[in-house]
């Protein structure tokens, strides 16, 4: 029998736009921006409310990001999310909003206010995916549900020429409909639960000086295709109701995507 998960009903037909933290606005959180900016337009011909974003980085962009990143020499010495954020206002439309820091790194630090439906991680260590998965954890579920109730964690993570994305539940459960034609399964795996982080060895080696030097790190495409593969799993998940697979596995170098399957 296929195992499926069937999102939280919420997200169907809530009463606002689903909220939705990006965290990091880099290689890839750039690309992922833009894919939710298409995701929320399509949402709303649907008759959907749709999403509100909000996308946190303190970084600047340098030379390094012109090329691997979404930004130009215009962009240059301009916060990453603040020049996000305004690009895809003014061509979208919305009211997004920027926040020039780094997201909070424990819950006594976070008004509820900050909390968001899906958090969506583009980090490139460690640490902030331990400070995340602690956060989020933490979070006390309400009875009722609204902007502020903290559902669902994805996480996109990548090496030069590999990567994956993660999807997992926040509540212990999600409830599930009756189903005689699948298996459904009420709660999914976090990154943190698939990956002993806490075991690794940080080796972030800071910023790149050059684009050269930012390709030997993290291939010119790697990006872009993990947020496409990824956001498609949000796709699904607002289109059908359900999904099959909460995440993947991509290799550029053998041009392989491989699932994971619920």
């Amino acid at each position: 029998m296929k195992r499926i998960h069937f999102i939280h009903n919420y997200l169907m037909n809530p009463q606002h736009p689903v909220t939705i933290n990006l965290i990091g606005a880099g290689g890839t959180g750039s690309q992922v921006l833009t894919c939710l900016a298409r995701l929320d337009v399509t949402l709303r011909t649907l008759n959907h409310p749709g999403l509100f974003v909000t996308l946190y980085d303190p970084d600047t962009v340098t030379e390094a990001n012109i090329g691997r990143q979404l930004f130009g020499h215009s962009d240059l010495g301009l916060n990453k999310a603040t020049c996000l954020i305004t690009r895809v206002n003014n061509f979208f439309g919305n009211d997004w909003r920027a926040v020039p820091t780094l997201f909070p790194a424990s819950l006594k630090e976070v008004n509820r206010d900050e909390l968001a439906n899906i958090t969506i991680t583009c980090t490139d260590n460690i640490k902030s995916r331990l400070d995340m998965a602690n956060l989020l954890k933490s979070v006390s579920q309400n009875s009722y549900t609204d902007y502020s109730t903290t559902l669902y964690w994805m996480d996109f993570g990548n090496s030069q020429h590999s990567g994956q994305v993660v999807m997992g539940t926040i509540p212990k459960t999600i409830k599930q409909p009756t189903s005689n034609l699948y298996k459904t399964v009420p709660s999914l795996k976090t990154i943190t639960q698939y990956v002993k982080y806490s075991a690794v060895k940080e080796s972030y080696s800071g910023p790149s000086c050059s684009l050269a030097e930012a390709l030997e790190k993290q291939d010119l495409f790697i990006n872009s295709t993990l947020a496409q593969l990824g956001c498609n799993i949000l796709w699904k998940m607002f289109r059908q109701g359900f999904i099959e697979h909460h995440g993947l596995y991509l290799n550029l170098t053998t041009m392989k995507v491989n699932p994971i399957e619920i």
